[in-house]
């Protein structure tokens, strides 16, 4: 693994904004990426969710989706630090266990990962939306977006769309600002009794990916008093989509 600054990325501010997420960045605000994946989340998955929550009581349901995300916080933290050659330790029992996970995605994830371009890195499709992917670069010898994820069970690949959705949104956005052709998303998740998994999403999967989270964020678009119409950015122009691809 090594570095090659290849981007000068952007700085923000995040903030919560009638309870949705925004990024302000180049003085616009604009919704984040898992805003507009959580806001037209699909009937099933609604259902679904409702019917846990239903099983379990809200206050159980809330304490499990609290417990994880602290510990996904956690774990990232480490990555990060480990990627930038920051460690970070962190003596609690969740960040014991965070460790263990985080060294299982380093172990059985990086050495994979050729070369960063940055990490952390904040992206955005003006006038669209905006967002942050844990890691740009080469992996497996391609031009990736990375993101690191904790799950309390191992997970199927269908399992897993909005998280697909997000690899997608963050390679367009790249694309559009830094005249990239990204076209490989890759996701490294790890349980917390360290079962590691890898899913790599590329080729027709990622090109059909493309057109479904442009239907997403035409709805969310939609749902807040837009015309309906396909997103726009504020030159007037719509979303670029490859040309192999049209």
């Amino acid at each position: 693994m090594k570095w090659n600054k290849r981007f000068k990325y952007p700085t923000s501010t995040r903030a919560l904004v009638n309870d949705e997420r925004v990024y302000d960045i180049a003085q616009e605000k604009l919704p984040s990426v898992t805003t507009i994946l959580s806001a037209t989340q699909p009937q099933d998955k609604l259902d679904s969710i409702a019917r846990w929550k239903a099983k379990v009581g809200e206050n159980e349901a809330e304490r499990v989706k609290n417990e994880a995300a602290n510990r996904g916080t956690t774990m990232h933290s480490i990555l990060e630090g480990y990627i930038t050659e920051k460690p970070i330790l962190d003596l609690t029992e969740r960040g014991g266990e965070a460790h263990s996970m985080a060294k299982t995605i380093i172990d059985k994830g990086f050495p994979d990962l050729e070369e960063v371009w940055g990490s952390e890195v904040v992206v955005s499709y003006p006038g669209l939306y905006a967002g942050a992917t844990d890691l740009a670069g080469v992996y497996m010898g391609r031009d990736s977006i990375v993101d690191f994820k904790q799950s309390n069970k191992p997970k199927k690949a269908e399992w897993i769309t909005d998280y697909k959705l997000q690899m997608v949104a963050y390679a367009m956005a790249h694309d559009f600002v830094h005249k990239t052709e990204i076209e490989q998303g890759v996701i490294l998740m790890c349980t917390p009794d360290n079962f590691f998994q890898r899913f790599i999403i590329n080729g027709r999967e990622f090109r059909e990916l493309r057109w479904e989270w442009l239907s997403r964020l035409d709805t969310y678009y939609s749902q807040r008093g837009a015309s309906g119409e396909a997103p726009q950015t504020e030159s007037g122009n719509f979303v670029e989509i490859p040309k192999n691809e049209v």
